[in-house]
């Protein structure tokens, strides 16, 4: 897994949408399924958000802990 992904994941928001201007790591589960369903955006931000979908379907949301700003 690409640390720099991960920190990005960690720190970008969404651009558009319901959710805009929330962490990309915050995103409610839901919301990353629905993209999954739909088809994720072309681009960085589809990449983001489905490797987001990837780690919170595998309950490894702690490893992004670290990585966020405060």
């Amino acid at each position: 897994m690409d640390p720099e992904l991960l920190s990005l994941i960690a720190t970008r928001t969404m651009p558009y949408g319901k959710y805009k201007g929330m962490v990309i790591a915050d995103l409610p589960l839901a919301y990353l399924v629905w993209f999954a369903r739909k088809g994720f955006p072309p681009g960085e931000i589809g990449r983001l958000l489905a490797l987001t979908l990837e780690i919170k379907h595998n309950g490894l949301a702690d490893l992004l802990r670290p990585l966020r700003k405060h």
